[in-house]
């Protein structure tokens, strides 16, 4: 028998923000998740442009992601910040996974979401962003969230407990 992931680990970079992703796959293992890794970076997601959008309609690429992730409860996505901001690849998911459906809030509302940054300048602005983002999607976002660089590396104890934190949260029935 297969058990159900009840994490998503979601990444928006295959350098360090991979690595911080799977640290939290193997932690959450360890407090008795079953978490998933999805590495946005080995999708070939086109841009999203509303012409594009029009013209072709949805990329069966992003229909197959977004059938992958939609039951899973529980996310984490890990990012690095680019330019005081959110990541092309990141934004172009999240802004396609949005146009699938009638409501645009459907994948995300109601449903808990914690943000992590392992970024040279400490991810705050992006994780400022992404929040942002998110609470106007409807997600639970957990107030506490992790910001790591090179000269301030990831802690297993404050890892652990955004993954606490999350892990106890229950998506919203709307």
């Amino acid at each position: 028998m297969t058990l159900k992931n009840d994490l998503l680990v979601l990444t928006a970079s295959n350098g360090e923000n991979l690595k911080l992703a799977r640290g939290f796959v193997e932690l959450s293992t360890e407090l008795g998740a079953n978490p998933k890794l999805v590495d946005l970076t080995k999708f070939d997601l086109p841009l999203y442009n509303p012409r594009t959008h029009a013209s072709n309609g949805i990329p069966p690429l992003v229909t197959e992601l977004n059938k992958s992730i939609a039951s899973i409860p529980r996310w984490i996505i890990c990012s690095p910040e680019y330019n005081g901001s959110i990541p092309p690849v990141l934004t172009s998911a999240i802004a396609w996974l949005s146009v699938q459906g009638d409501d645009f809030r459907n994948l995300f509302n109601g449903r808990p979401i914690a943000m992590a940054s392992f970024s040279g300048g400490g991810g705050l602005e992006m994780l400022l962003s992404l929040r942002i983002q998110l609470t106007h999607l409807g997600a639970q976002v957990v107030g506490r969230q992790l910001m790591s660089s090179s000269k301030k590396p990831p802690e297993n104890k404050s890892m652990k407990d955004l993954l606490i934190r999350l892990m106890q949260m229950q998506p919203l029935k709307l």
